[in-house]
């Protein structure tokens, strides 16, 4: 029983970290994309008025 509990365990662990790995490269994604098109998009709303 208690090698059935260490696996469920495991198993539980095993998945959350992988849904906590895709979030944390999708927001480290956006970022890294997101803020330099933000940037982007402010110089050249100032250059153009």
């Amino acid at each position: 029983m208690v090698d059935f509990m260490d696996d469920l365990a495991g198993a539980f662990y095993d998945c959350f970290k992988f849904i906590l790995t895709g979030i944390c490269y999708l927001l480290a994604g956006m970022l890294i994309v997101g803020v330099p098109l933000y940037l982007i998009v402010i110089i050249i709303g100032k250059i153009s008025s």
